[in-house]
């Protein structure tokens, strides 16, 4: 089967690999771009729990950063991955890799809350908690220069969901979970598979799926 992986540049490498250690062909084909938002300190010292939402939050709130996290959570194994390899072990990652998850096991009385994320990420964090947030880094939508070809495509956010869908191709998508599910079905694209975990083992075993 021939994939089309749309992560942003460098960061599809992995999951290609995955997939063709599978047997797949892999069409990299990176459709949003990762842009930091700044460069002043990020003051932590008021918070009691800092939420990170993706890796490249982790590498930027790592870069950005003024003192230490009295307590930090992050949404998803590779959040916590990117976490760790800053040197920042994270207190609390949910079963379930979603806002909602997080809000099922963060205690209640978090105390303030500092949510760090990207600029257009879901407020449900910073309403339900009342926390604060500081946008670190903006995800642009790309457009290749001639549609990919290919037999399936997997979409890891709602950003990558929008742009596929802009370029009018007739290809099935295996999506990261349900939010880039009901994007990429608002683009019109067809959803064949979602993700159980929502991160890229989750991805992989969505794609075996079809295949069996």
């Amino acid at each position: 089967m021939r994939v089309i992986v749309t992560r942003p540049e460098g960061q599809g490498d992995r999951l290609a690999d995955r997939l063709r250690a599978l047997g797949h062909d892999v069409v990299l084909c990176p459709l949003v771009r990762v842009e930091p938002l700044g460069d002043d300190p990020i003051d932590l010292a008021p918070y009691e729990w800092v939420v990170v939402t993706s890796a490249n939050g982790a590498h930027e709130l790592a870069r950005r950063m003024a003192g230490r996290p009295r307590r930090l959570a992050a949404i998803g194994p590779a959040t916590a991955a990117a976490l760790v390899e800053q040197g920042l072990t994270p207190d609390l990652v949910p079963a379930v890799a979603t806002q909602e998850g997080l809000l099922d096991e963060l205690p209640r009385a978090a105390g303030p809350v500092l949510v760090a994320a990207a600029e257009r990420a879901r407020k449900l964090l910073v309403d339900e908690l009342g926390a604060d947030f500081v946008p670190l880094y903006r995800t642009v939508e790309l457009t290749p220069d001639s549609p990919p070809t290919g037999d399936l495509v997997v979409l890891a956010s709602g950003s990558a969901a929008r742009a596929f869908g802009r370029l009018g191709v007739d290809i099935d998508a295996v999506s990261i979970g349900p939010q880039t599910t009901a994007v990429a079905q608002a683009a019109g694209l067809r959803v064949v598979a979602e993700a159980q975990t929502h991160d890229a083992e989750g991805l992989l075993k969505a794609i075996v799926s079809l295949s069996a």
